[in-house]
């Protein structure tokens, strides 16, 4: 029998709170990693006994394993690089985000063919090792935040493995509506399902998302769903309960205020300001070249603006920050190539010896974010579809003069940042361009008191309360 470790809390993510890195002499160099899931662990103490259990995805991280480098806190699994690849790569980020972000080009594309079918054996069997790696750390009775959709199955395999724990399950990505999510192999959309079901608890990013997600179970699954007594959503599937749960993770406001006052934050700010040129007005987006995020029509509504009101022309400038993501797919390097295409093509059609209408950004840079952040008259966040959108919730934080936020309908911060912004249906040029119009013009005093309700609202569960939430809802 398995000695189980003393660890009373646990987190399980496809990426860990640490990276390392491979020099050519075989050093081997540690960063810490950032976000929400980091934050949170840090508010419950370093005495807490807590383990993070995540995935090698570098050779550095690799190596790290092999050598048996870290700490007492994180377990990094050195899953066969191979089967790492076809989970990540080929099903999580090529088959499940495209479903939940409704990305299909459905006359080509999904095809679950033979290969497919092996990609999913990788992805079962990256799901199984955390759940053995979670069983054998946790204590009995253990709390265990399982987080994603690159572990939609190790809540069931856990339970099978360990009964007494307390398991949740927390989506970050939006859930695709029964009819979309039908694309799936009847079998694979099922056992997704049942996978998250194995969980005590699912949590969600908004309430459209798990009512989604419910949605599914019942018309997929034949789940009973329903309410407890406390008015949560439940979903009852073979003899089991689990409550459906949702926390709108928001931003770190006090984190986010000092950091974008920092020095290379006004070194940047200065430079960004130069770039603009004096007496112009700024329609700032900053994104990863993510499919989901929409940047070329989000360019194409630009252009409209700037064809339908010549007027804006020489005195407003888009600043785009478009940050390579998943580059090891082609699909992805096709769309970041379009993204710079169009970019070009505006210049070229609309700028003149002493203006340039966009400026394009490819290379990430945290402090020349924030510097756009405060200098933003206009923020542009027009996603396909998006969890939830953070960049929405953080510009009207750190702004130095209030911001008009233009936002789609179809990003999860809708759900509570809608009444405050500029709502665009993301497909829309011309709606996003008059919503750019409008934004710009604008009166001062209603920009201003727009801009402190956004905040008020994407402060509301700041990192360490939303983790601090779902371990509660579980204890």
């Amino acid at each position: 029998m398995v000695a189980h470790r003393a660890a009373p809390i646990l987190v399980a993510s496809n990426r860990g709170p640490v990276s390392y890195t491979l020099g050519e002499n075989g050093t081997l160099t540690a960063k810490r990693g950032g976000g929400g899931l980091v934050s949170g662990l840090s508010a419950i103490g370093p005495d807490a006994g807590a383990v993070w259990v995540c995935a090698a995805m570098s050779e550095g991280d690799r190596e790290a394993v092999r050598r048996g480098e870290g700490d007492a806190q994180t377990r990094m699994l050195g899953i066969e690089p191979d089967v790492f690849a076809a989970a990540y790569n080929s099903i999580a980020n090529s088959v499940l985000w495209f479903v939940h972000h409704l990305l299909f080009q459905t006359h080509l594309e999904p095809l679950f063919d033979e290969d497919f079918r092996q990609d999913w054996a990788s992805y079962e069997t990256y799901n199984a090792a955390f759940a053995d790696a979670l069983a054998e750390e946790a204590a009995e009775g253990a709390t265990v935040l399982v987080q994603d959709y690159h572990l939609s199955l190790a809540p069931a395999m856990l339970r099978e493995r360990r009964p007494d724990l307390r398991i949740g399950h927390f989506s970050h990505t939006p859930w695709a509506p029964p009819d979309y999510y039908r694309l799936l192999p009847d079998d694979i959309g099922a056992q997704l399902l049942t996978g998250i079901l194995g969980a005590d608890r699912a949590a969600f990013l908004t309430h459209r998302w798990a009512e989604a997600f419910a949605a599914c179970c019942a018309d997929v699954l034949g789940a009973d769903v329903g309410h407890d007594a406390a008015g949560e959503v439940t979903v009852t599937h073979e003899g089991r309960t689990t409550r459906i749960g949702v926390h709108g993770l928001g931003a770190d406001a006090d984190f986010l205020r000092e950091r974008s006052h920092r020095d290379d934050v006004e070194e940047r700010l200065a430079a960004l300001r130069s770039e603009i040129g004096p007496g112009r007005r700024t329609i700032v987006r900053v994104d990863r070249t993510e499919l989901s995020k929409n940047i070329v029509r989000g360019f194409l509504a630009y252009r409209q603006l700037l064809t339908e009101h010549p007027e804006w022309r020489g005195r407003v400038v888009h600043i785009a920050f478009a940050y390579p993501s998943r580059h090891d797919l082609a699909v992805y390097r096709e769309y970041t190539a379009e993204v710079q295409r169009v970019a070009d093509e505006i210049n070229a059609d609309f700028g003149t010896a002493d203006w340039q209408p966009l400026l394009l950004h490819v290379k990430d840079d945290f402090a020349r974010s924030l510097a756009a952040y405060r200098l933003a008259d206009v923020a542009l966040v027009n996603p396909i579809r998006d969890g939830m959108n953070l960049v929405a919730k953080e510009i009207p934080v750190v702004s130095d003069d209030g911001v008009v936020l233009v936002l789609s309908r179809e990003a999860g911060a809708f759900e509570e940042l809608g009444d405050d912004s500029l709502v665009v249906n993301p497909y829309d040029l011309r709606s996003t361009a008059r919503a750019l119009h409008d934004a710009l013009t604008m009166p001062t005093d209603e920009r201003a008191e727009r801009t402190k309700r956004l905040a008020a609202a994407a402060t509301a569960l700041p990192p360490e309360q939303w983790f601090l939430a779902q371990l509660s809802e579980l204890g």
